[in-house]
């Protein structure tokens, strides 16, 4: 997708953070805009934001909720007529530890993290295809989805479940002339990450020092408006994956040596498996170029 103007997107966690510097960022592209998130505050600081712009509208709703989102899916086609980009953005930390014996919070980062994304795509997809104009999805990942965090097996799980859903889904609605792209952001201005002034709150020991490090890079954290036009960016030329920071390039070429190394090697090959891959990888690899409807 290349033109933006008078087309509609409609953001999910778009009313803070990552979402709400897409959500400007596309207003400034001359979209019209829906903004979806469960948080009150949040919407009404960005509806104050937004103060005399008729182009957005704003609904809170729970993502987690099928019957809500399908009704704020159907308030924007009431409002704008059509939609044309979704982010799926809504997101929570948290969730506990990978042992973590706890359910409830585990639970409630997939079932946002992860099922905010399939719900969005399952419920506002079949309209952008039903239009016939193309169009493009983004879901928010992390780098957590790239690479290991310790103490994070909800989050984790929940973003790199996101990438492999939205990878299929760039297969599945090339066809279509429908761009798909995965954001994997880093450290984000971001309500979701509340950061303290100073580090005198922080735990004892060899945690501490790990929360003391997370809080400075998070001080350091992008602008989302930045992130917003990297988005954009990405959307026109319409990129499967969008990784805007660098800093974590090192670590991912060491990821994916270890990887390759691992492969054990020398074992027979059947022609009917090396040819089936072949002919999936060329299929993939075709999907994944496809142009999309501008």
């Amino acid at each position: 997708m290349k033109n933006f103007a008078g087309k509609v997107a409609f953001v999910t966690g778009g009313a803070s953070g990552i979402g709400l510097g897409m959500a400007r960022t596309f207003l400034a592209e001359g979209m019209k805009l829906v903004i979806a998130d469960y948080n009150q505050d949040h919407l009404d600081a960005a509806r104050e934001l937004m103060t005399g712009n008729n182009a957005t509208h704003f609904i809170k709703v729970d993502v987690t909720d099928r019957a809500a989102l399908r009704a704020a899916a159907q308030e924007a086609l009431d409002m704008f007529g059509r939609i044309h980009l979704l982010a799926n953005n809504a997101g929570v930390g948290g969730g506990g530890a990978a042992d973590d014996p706890d359910f409830e919070d585990w639970d409630r980062t997939i079932g946002i993290n992860l099922g905010g994304v399939v719900n969005g795509c399952k419920i506002i997809v079949p309209i952008i295809k039903a239009q016939g104009e193309g169009g493009h999805v983004i879901n928010t990942a992390s780098m957590a989805g790239m690479v290991p965090l310790p103490g994070a097996g909800a989050y984790a799980a929940s973003k790199y479940a996101v990438r492999g859903y939205t990878q299929t889904l760039r297969l599945d609605l090339a066809p279509h002339g429908i761009g798909v792209s995965c954001l994997y952001p880093g450290a984000v201005q971001s309500a979701l990450m509340p950061v303290p002034e100073d580090d005198s709150s922080a735990p004892p020991g060899e945690e501490g020092v790990f929360v003391k490090r997370f809080w400075a890079a998070m001080r350091a954290a992008m602008d989302p408006l930045e992130m917003g036009r990297l988005v954009v960016e990405a959307i026109r030329e319409n990129r499967p994956h969008i990784l805007t920071h660098s800093e974590f390039l090192p670590e991912m070429r060491a990821m994916h040596q270890d990887l390759e190394t691992a492969f054990v090697t020398g074992l027979p090959v059947p022609d009917a498996r090396s040819s089936f891959e072949r002919f999936r990888h060329e299929t993939v690899a075709r999907l994944m170029a496809m142009d999309v409807i501008d």
